[in-house]
């Protein structure tokens, strides 16, 4: 990857330092928990806001990926073994938490048979039984395209099924090399096929070379394959040793892809420079049941 200078961030990609009470309660809440988040490990520009509300999404099954997504700032390498205490651990931070609404996500473990659907299965479960009324959103990987896998996700009933396609057709080779654009499509097909009461939902980052026509041409495929709810936000290179930026887009271009969204049919579309996928995911969930 090239070794660019960062460009200067437009006025409304800004954030205030996060330093809240509430951020630093949660920030110690997960060190003594053991517990990893991807507002950490992602480097989100909203875990500020998002800890002062007292939310947090979790990413279970370590914090080592064996995939390396060229925008993804989240460890690539060898994963350690799986850690089944996880999700008891879990289950109680949500409790001590006090949530309504959790959202889980993973790294990528493609030395898993089943991917670590499993593990989300068991963190569905536990949340459950620890804390009724808890409503849980996952946000999966492909799995390595294994219906296995995503079948025992769903057995689990999640109120949200999500799988981000993250980029255009055109250029996802480049994006995510490991990743395949018609796997993840087919991954929510499959989704609506096996038990079609569960909300799907999916997310793209702009900003890394695509075309404006490619992005509408995206969420078109994304509505074929009956995706319910979307995500888009403004990609930020997390290093120098990631894709550059192709370029910023405005608040008002995000304004018209979230009405373009909604014209073709998607129940609720958050679009905006730092919206990201589980970004207010509880309000999400809600449009899709209306």
């Amino acid at each position: 990857m090239t070794t660019q200078a960062r460009p200067r961030l437009p006025g409304w990609l800004k954030v205030p330092m996060p330093v809240g009470t509430n951020y630093r309660d949660l920030k110690q809440l997960m060190r003594g928990s053991q517990l990893h988040t991807v507002c950490e490990e992602a480097h989100c520009p909203n875990i500020g806001d998002c800890w002062e509300r007292r939310t947090a999404t979790f990413m279970i099954l370590g914090d080592i990926c064996t995939r390396r997504c060229h925008y993804c700032a989240v460890t690539t390498g060898r994963p350690l073994g799986v850690d089944i205490k996880e999700p008891d651990r879990l289950a109680r931070a949500v409790k001590r938490m006090g949530l309504k609404y959790c959202v889980i996500t993973s790294v990528n473990r493609d030395d898993l048979a089943d991917g670590g659907a499993f593990i989300f299965a068991m963190c569905i479960k536990r949340i459950r039984e620890e804390v009724p009324g808890c409503q849980v959103e996952v946000l999966i990987p492909d799995f390595d395209g294994s219906e296995l896998g995503l079948r025992r996700v769903l057995e689990a009933r999640p109120e949200v099924l999500n799988h981000n396609i993250e980029s255009a057709k055109r250029i996802f080779p480049r994006v995510r090399p490991r990743g395949d654009y018609q796997r993840s499509l087919d991954l929510l097909a499959r989704a609506k096929e096996i038990e079609s009461s569960i909300p799907t939902k999916s997310g793209i980052i702009v900003g890394m070379g695509e075309e404006w026509d490619e992005v509408v041409d995206t969420m078109k495929d994304l509505r074929s394959v009956d995706c319910d709810l979307l995500t888009i936000g403004q990609y930020l290179r997390p290093s120098l040793k990631h894709i550059p930026i192709a370029r910023f887009y405005k608040p008002s271009e995000f304004e018209e892809l979230r009405i373009i969204g909604e014209s073709l049919g998607f129940k609720h579309v958050a679009s905006g420079p730092l919206v990201r996928s589980s970004y207010h995911a509880d309000e999400q969930h809600a449009a899709a049941k209306v």
